[in-house]
Formats: C-alpha cells, sequence, structure tokens
C-alpha cells in the first residue's frame, strides 16, 4: 500500500540552523492499516506526514503508494488521494466560505472532477446526509460560512471533507489536541468510526501513550528522524504504557522526554 525507502530530509544544509529531520527511515503500510505515532517534538513524526504529502523533496529515498511512485509529484496533486488533518481547527477549511461550498470544493477535487465543476442536486443532498451522521446539526446550516463554527464543528467538518471521497492514506496529526477533552472524544470516535468503515489506510499523531496503544493495529515511535519502535500484533496488545517507554528507552538509548506525553 504504501513504502517509504529511506528517505532523509536535512533543512538548511552547512548552516548553523541545519537540522536533520529524517534519517534513512523506511517504513511499510498494508492496506488498512493504523498505526499511530508517538515521539518527542522535534523526533520527526510532522516532517515524515511532509514527506507524504509533498510538502518538499526528499534529500534521497522514495514515496511509493499503491504500487505508484509519488516521489516528485507535487503536494496539490497528492491532495487528490491523501486525506489530512491538523491540530490546528483553523485549517483545512475556507473560513469565508459556506460548508457546502468547502464539501462542494472538497468533493470535486478528490473526485478528480474539473475544478470549473459545480455540485448539482444530488451532491448536494449527499453532502446533507454526510454532515447528519456527525449529530451536530450542521446538515442544517449548510449555507453558514465556516468562521462561524466552533473548532470541534471545524474539525469535525474537515474529518468529514478528507474522507468524503475516501482516500487512499489518511494523515491525522494531533487533530484532537487543541480541543477540549468532550469534543475531542467526539471527534474521535467519529474518526474510529469513518476509518473502521471505510477501511481507510491511516497514520495518526498523538501525545496520548494510552491512545497510541489502543487505537488501531499498530504502535509507532520515533526518535531524531528515525522509527526506533513498531509494534504490532500479540505484542502490542499485552503492553502497558510503562513497558512501552522501557522499549523506547532500551532502542533509543534513552528516556523520552515530553512532558506532554509523559503527563497524558
Amino acid at each position: 500500500m504504501l513504502d517509504l525507502k529511506n528517505i532523509s530530509k536535512t533543512f538548511n544544509p552547512n548552516t548553523i540552523h541545519e537540522k536533520r529531520a529524517l534519517e534513512n527511515l523506511s517504513l511499510h503500510l498494508d492496506k488498512g492499516d493504523f498505526a499511530t505515532i508517538v515521539g518527542s517534538n522535534g523526533a520527526g513524526k510532522s516532517t515524515l506526514f511532509n514527506a507524504i504529502s509533498g510538502s518538499f523533496l526528499l534529500d534521497k529515498g522514495s514515496v511509493i503508494l499503491e504500487g505508484r511512485d509519488i516521489t516528485f509529484l507535487q503536494e496539490h496533486k497528492r491532495s487528490a488521494f491523501i486525506g489530512r488533518l491538523f491540530q490546528d481547527p483553523l485549517m483545512g477549511t475556507a473560513p469565508h466560505m459556506s460548508i457546502e461550498e468547502n464539501l462542494s470544493v472538497s468533493y470535486i477535487r478528490a473526485s478528480g472532477l474539473s475544478l470549473f465543476s459545480r455540485a448539482g442536486k444530488k451532491e448536494k443532498a449527499y453532502f446533507r446526509e454526510q454532515l447528519s451522521l456527525l449529530d451536530m446539526g450542521l446538515e442544517n446550516r449548510m449555507n453558514h460560512p465556516v468562521g462561524l463554527l466552533s473548532g470541534g464543528q471545524r474539525q469535525a467538518l474537515t474529518l468529514l471533507m478528507a474522507t468524503m471521497v475516501t482516500p487512499k492514506i489518511l494523515l491525522l496529526d494531533e487533530h484532537t489536541a487543541a480541543l477540549d477533552p468532550g469534543t475531542a472524544e467526539k471527534v474521535l470516535n467519529l474518526t474510529k468510526s469513518i476509518v473502521a468503515e471505510r477501511e481507510i489506510t491511516c497514520l495518526m499523531i498523538t501525545h496520548n501513550m494510552h491512545q497510541a496503544l489502543e487505537l488501531g493495529n499498530r504502535t509507532l515511535m520515533m526518535d531524531s528522524g528515525k522509527i526506533v519502535l513498531d509494534l504490532s500484533g500479540e505484542e502490542r496488545e499485552h503492553l502497558t504504557v510503562d513497558m512501552l517507554l522501557k522499549k523506547f528507552s532500551e532502542k533509543a538509548g534513552k528516556a523520552l522526554d515530553n512532558d506532554r506525553i509523559l503527563l497524558s
């Protein structure tokens, strides 16, 4: 499904600001895999997502999706089949456009239709049906500007926009971290339901160690631009948070030093 082969990226090379963000990282995901990713700040988690999304050119390595080499494919072209949610609920939507207009743009792009296409009655009925599944009353506010929505409503809408046409892969970059606990739980439950129902291949960055072990079928831990742990199956099933931290310490040669993660 997804193959990252020895990808590397260094920012500001040969300067005092040089930062080696990814180093010979390789990863294989099978179709339907749901892998959580955890690591300290600067471990390379978001940079990994940027590499998959095509936000920059790699120094070396390749990105293969469903047998197709997309290493040099531009970001806007990848967005047609790669869904992504960010930590900031304000990203991913156009605030001055209506809910219907945001859904329409997303649907047309992901469907491979011409940018000059317009959503018809059939598509609008589908948008309303999908919005009703969020159970937030947004199906009755389709003409309202997205900028009037709460953070949780915008994140739920962005999730719907990213999955309305089932993406080949879904990237979730701490997409519930900025929400209040109740809203975060609702958005997370929506995420689990949509991913399971549509069998979407998914990578999710989280700072919550319990989520890292409970969600999906694989847990990845990153450090210094590398994946130091890749756990699945029976080994993952019986792990506690303390055991996971110990394994990380053994592999990385140091303890995890992110208070936000440790206190989650």
